[in-house]
């Protein structure tokens, strides 16, 4: 696969291409509508495209002002090991770095076992003893 193939566009999917990228990595989706609102209710995202597949993409969420929250950090199978899931953190850090103020709060959830991968981006863990730990409800 030649690196032209490949293209990073800073942008959203479309609801049917995030659902089929996040059933490819094996992630339960709720309705297209819901999916879509999301998707518009993001501060930024960015895609990369195989041709006109999706085959990782990123966002980020939250009030825009100081809370900021890198989700779905998502590269396909097939493409993982490329260095795609760096494309999209350097292109999120890129806006984060022109978009948050002075006290804002960055946060993300790390998938068990990628932490490293977001250390290298600039992220610190929360491992309880300067922070507390960091906690989250699925429902």
């Amino acid at each position: 696969m030649s690196p032209s193939e490949i293209f990073l566009e800073e942008r959203p999917p479309m609801a049917e291409e995030l659902s089929s990228l996040r059933a490819a990595v094996g992630w339960t989706n709720p309705e297209l509508s819901i999916i879509e609102s999301s998707i518009n209710s993001s501060l930024f995202w960015v895609s990369i495209f195989q041709s006109d597949r999706l085959v990782a993409c990123g966002r980020v969420i939250g009030d825009g002002f100081m809370y900021f929250y890198v989700q779905d950090v998502i590269v396909h199978p097939e493409f993982q090991k490329l260095g795609l899931g760096s494309k999209i953190m350097q292109s999120i850090n890129g806006f984060l770095s022109s978009n948050c103020h002075s006290g804002s709060t960055v946060g993300l959830l790390a998938a068990k076992g990628k932490e490293d991968f977001y250390l290298k981006h600039g992220f610190a863990l929360r491992n309880g003893k300067d922070l507390g730990l960091g906690m989250c409800r699925f429902i």
